[in-house]
């Protein structure tokens, strides 16, 4: 784990912290390749610089964030915000679904819209693989 996530791990309380080390050690170990960083002040994992996957405290809850989640096709997760992403909020370790989760990150890897050109295509979401 890079410094930057380790503080950020170490800022959250325990419960919420719970949440993030169990989601940390997952994707990890089914992005190996990807780059991890803190970006937004919250942990991103990026595939060629196209952000995959992300989790962060919110209010009530730790939310994951799948950048191309709506296109996943799982009702586990709900959509957000107004282009393809899609969540799932945590309160406890324990609700975080182990064989949901993995299959949502083997997902991850082939099911991309190309966020990180979205700036340049002023807005359009094109898809990737």
């Amino acid at each position: 784990m890079n410094k930057d996530v380790q503080d950020y791990h170490n800022a959250l309380q325990d419960d919420d912290r719970a949440i993030a080390d169990v989601l940390f050690e997952q994707i990890t170990a089914a992005l190996p390749k990807a780059e991890n960083k803190v970006w937004h002040r919250h942990p991103v994992w990026f595939l060629d610089g196209n952000p995959i996957v992300g989790y962060h405290k919110l209010k009530n809850d730790v939310r994951l964030l799948f950048w191309s989640g709506q296109s996943f096709d799982e009702p586990g997760l709900l959509p957000e915000g107004s282009f393809k992403a899609a969540e799932a909020r945590y309160t406890s370790a324990d609700q975080v679904n182990l064989k949901d989760l993995k299959r949502w990150l083997k997902k991850s890897k082939t099911i991309q819209w190309d966020y990180k050109n979205i700036v340049k295509r002023k807005g359009v979401l094109e898809r990737l693989l």
